[in-house]
């Protein structure tokens, strides 16, 4: 009796952390300071400075964690808080939450620092955190009905898969299936982003902005989200090992393009050039279409598909994940949503860099070392400004008292 009740007493004295009452608090301060150390420590690398030795190599370890460290981070924490709006239903807090962000630490560490264990070790315990997340989601989702969220569901699920086949393909020493399974993570990246943008990017404008929002056109919605989709799963089958044709996939990603260049030219982003994070969001999208042009171009043999991914990592998801945690961390910790001082600078940083790293180095190969530095130089910065003026937030309470 009395061991549960001193349990009772610790959890709540671990709810009521304010760095542990939801999902987003620890998840994107954590998730823009291991982005910072990551890229700094890709820095040194291209200098020919050696700072780690982890698992897999130093290759392998930076598309690995920006895609299953930092990016996982973010979806995690903005899934778990959003997942509290969908159903009304209280999401993952004190205990329970720093106990599943430390098992995301401890996938960093190993990652990191193998330490001479045995590769499995670190691949499990890696491994181990995105299906916890679904089925966090998938308990509140389903306990409150709300069958329209269960669509991140297979795509957490995909990813997931998309993890383990990267870690196989160390064990195995399998290069091409390495590859392939982190192109089929950057494409269910971009799908995440496809649907998260068309619930809240044309709402967030319309409302800041005091501008009426254009109606859906439904065949327009299909066509935007179920190309992408039927990219995702002709990359599934590529890293399964079945023989797509490439002009088949370059033809779906052709079409995803141009379905999502025009679903974002509706949403009013030519009104939103004077709030940064409006035009953040707008411009993060745009890359979508960008980076699958460009993608499509790569199946065709023009250029290296590797410029396209990066147009969908750093472009997309690299500064619309900024763009969302700002908005986010403001909303979520009670205070009011305007673009801070710098944010915009760091949002400008955020494009500039994936210019420079991708149809900027598409056209001038030459200036790789540049195109190269500047980039990472750029991604520090802008989520050192995003830390600076953030971590007070995230670990401090609400100012209106309230929970959350």
């Amino acid at each position: 009796m009395q061991s549960t009740s001193s349990s009772s007493v610790r959890f709540s004295t671990l709810t009521r952390l304010p760095v542990a009452r939801l999902a987003f608090r620890p998840f994107f301060l954590l998730a823009a300071l291991f982005s910072v150390l990551s890229m700094g420590i890709w820095f040194a690398f291209w200098h020919g400075v050696i700072l780690l030795r982890p698992y897999g190599g130093l290759m392998f370890w930076h598309q690995h964690e920006m895609l299953f460290g930092f990016a996982a981070a973010v979806v995690a924490g903005f899934l778990l808080t959003a997942v509290q709006n969908w159903t009304g239903l209280p999401s993952l807090k004190g205990g329970r939450l720093l106990a599943l962000v430390g098992l995301w630490l401890a996938g960093r560490l190993l990652m990191a620092f193998p330490m001479g264990l045995p590769a499995w070790l670190p691949m499990l315990v890696d491994l181990a955190f995105l299906p916890l997340v679904a089925i966090v989601m998938a308990r509140r989702v389903i306990a409150a009905k709300r069958w329209r969220n269960l669509v991140f569901l297979p795509v957490l699920t995909l990813f997931a898969i998309a993890n383990l086949a990267m870690h196989l393909g160390v064990l195995t020493d399998d290069a091409e299936l390495i590859r392939q399974a982190a192109y089929l993570a950057v494409l269910l990246i971009a799908l995440l982003m496809v649907v998260v943008g068309g619930r809240v990017i044309a709402m967030f404008t319309a409302n800041s902005l005091g501008r009426p929002r254009k109606a859906p056109i439904p065949m327009l919605e299909y066509t935007s989200l179920g190309s992408v989709v039927l990219v995702v799963l002709g990359q599934l089958l590529v890293m399964l090992g079945f023989a797509v044709p490439g002009e088949l996939l370059a033809g779906l990603m052709g079409l995803a393009a141009v379905a999502n260049a025009v679903r974002l030219s509706r949403w009013g982003g030519l009104h939103s050039w004077r709030e940064p994070l409006l035009w953040g969001l707008h411009l993060s999208y745009a890359f979508i279409p960008v980076g699958l042009a460009m993608w499509t171009l790569a199946l065709l043999g023009t250029f290296r598909a590797e410029l396209a991914v990066h147009a969908v990592t750093v472009g997309g998801m690299g500064t619309m994940m900024l763009a969302m945690m700002s908005r986010v961390a403001l909303g979520h910790t009670g205070r009011e949503i305007r673009t801070l001082p710098g944010i915009g600078v760091a949002l400008g940083l955020m494009v500039a860099a994936a210019l420079l790293r991708s149809p900027v180095l598409a056209l001038f190969p030459q200036i790789t070392h540049w195109t190269y530095n500047l980039g990472i130089i750029f991604w520090c910065l802008a989520y050192v400004i995003f830390l600076l003026h953030y971590t007070g937030s995230l670990l401090s309470a609400r100012p209106d008292g309230k929970d959350g």
